[in-house]
């Protein structure tokens, strides 16, 4: 028996349970389990499958040729089988009872090749010295033959992953549905060979295991891969939650000015506020009138935020949430970011960007407020550190569609600071306002 986790988290494994009770453990799996020939119920066929009695006109022709050969038709498919088997020898007999009644059509071009058409079922066969004679219909008439083709019905031997719920397919069978890969319904299973190509010959049933056995492989390393951004998202999310808990404030409590210079031009309205901190902002745009909601890594500083507009008289909805994958839905007249970024050199600021402007109300706006280049005090940045952009070079990368978005505006904003040692210096800030139009 197989069952396995619907998942693709390295966590989750299937597990195969053999019939002495022993478990084996695997991330994933390739099917390749064979089928059941189901033959037609004709006394004394089964014992001579695959001696005389023969299924593939390709695989057993040669061996065959010019012999007095016979077609034991299974269904009206079979007519197919019928004129392949006439290639291989100019003696044929077509017993017919399961095709029948045959289309007009068909039934002269099969005389046409000099094939007997025989209509009677046939009920045995007739073997001397251990060698296939011919065959027996109901009427009693013997057909001498040397071999006799048919096919047989495939019933496959999947009932150990019925737990699966795996997808099949119409077809003679019911094989499995797999997409090109051989990935099947489950995202931990792949299948290859009989199981999806009932009457597949061992050079389909390879390439088609090639194939599986690459989609394993490769969502494997689609999954390590996944897997280790997950841990490095974690590992920086953990930090921003070190660094908000090591103190009792990390930020100066005030709003940014260049985000105040900016929204103090806009109507009021819902916002969305991502990377919030301690909430300064967030406090800031409640009091002139926003209807804020919040979000931040850290638990701390979302909880410290949260104090904070209590204290001051504000209701915010604050939430602890990962910027990656995890901002609340709806559809908000401001989406605002100030300063989101990262010492990490794969810190996705841009997909976040991306994800915050389908959060954008129609005739709603997104505020980027960034870094656009390091501090004139600061030493050369590390060689991996994330590239500082100008907002002209982030609008390039957001690849906006212009009938959705209209730039109102890109530019960097001077801002009037002193350096660690109390000197006066400046900031360039980045300003990206964009405008959704529809």
């Amino acid at each position: 028996m197989l069952t396995a986790c619907h998942s693709r988290k390295l966590v989750c494994n299937t597990r195969l349970t053999r019939a002495d009770g022993t478990h084996d453990l695997a991330r994933a799996v390739v099917l390749a389990a064979g089928v059941v020939d189901e033959l037609p119920a004709v006394a004394g066929l089964a014992d001579r499958w695959g001696r005389d009695v023969l299924h593939c006109p390709y695989c057993h022709g040669f061996e065959v040729a010019g012999r007095r050969l016979g077609v034991l038709a299974t269904s009206p498919a079979s007519i197919h089988q019928i004129e392949l088997v006439r290639q291989w020898s100019d003696d044929v007999t077509a017993f017919t009872a399961a095709a029948e009644s045959l289309p007009d059509a068909v039934r002269a071009r099969l005389i046409a090749r000099d094939i007997r058409i025989v209509t009677t079922p046939v009920t045995g066969v007739d073997v001397v010295d251990d060698a296939l004679a011919g065959v027996v219909t109901a009427d009693g008439t013997r057909h001498p033959l040397d071999s006799l083709f048919t096919a047989p019905l495939p019933r496959l031997a999947l009932g150990f992953v019925d737990g699966l719920g795996l997808a099949r397919t119409d077809a003679p069978g019911a094989p499995l549905a797999v997409d090109a890969t051989g990935a099947t319904s489950h995202p931990r299973v792949w299948a290859a060979g009989n199981v999806v190509a009932p009457y597949g010959n061992v050079p389909l049933s390879m390439g088609s295991g090639s194939m599986a056995g690459a989609g394993a492989n490769a969502g494997l390393v689609a999954e390590d891969a996944a897997t280790a951004v997950a841990a490095r998202r974690a590992a920086r999310n953990a930090h921003w939650e070190e660094r908000y808990a090591e103190d009792d404030r990390v930020w100066s409590g005030r709003v940014n000015a260049t985000t105040a210079a900016v929204v103090s031009t806009l109507a009021p309205g819902t916002a969305l506020e991502i990377g919030c901190g301690e909430g300064a902002d967030a406090v800031w745009l409640a009091e002139h009138g926003w209807t804020v909601t919040a979000v931040d890594v850290s638990a701390s500083a979302v909880a410290r935020a949260a104090a904070e507009a209590r204290a001051r008289g504000r209701e915010i909805d604050f939430r602890a949430a990962d910027a990656v994958g995890g901002l609340p839905r709806g559809d908000f007249d401001l989406v605002v970011s100030s300063f989101l970024h990262s010492w990490e050199p794969d810190f996705p600021r841009i997909e976040i960007l991306r994800d915050a402007l389908t959060r954008v109300a129609r005739g709603g706006r997104m505020l980027a407020v960034s870094h656009a280049a390091p501090p004139p005090w600061a030493r050369e940045l590390p060689a991996d550190h994330p590239p500082m952009r100008t907002p002209a070079e982030e609008l390039a990368l957001l690849d906006l569609d212009p009938d959705q978005w209209e730039v109102e505006k890109a530019e960097l904003r001077r801002r009037e600071v002193q350096d660690p040692d109390g000197n006066p210096a400046h900031l360039d800030d980045g300003i990206l306002l964009l405008r959704r139009l529809r």
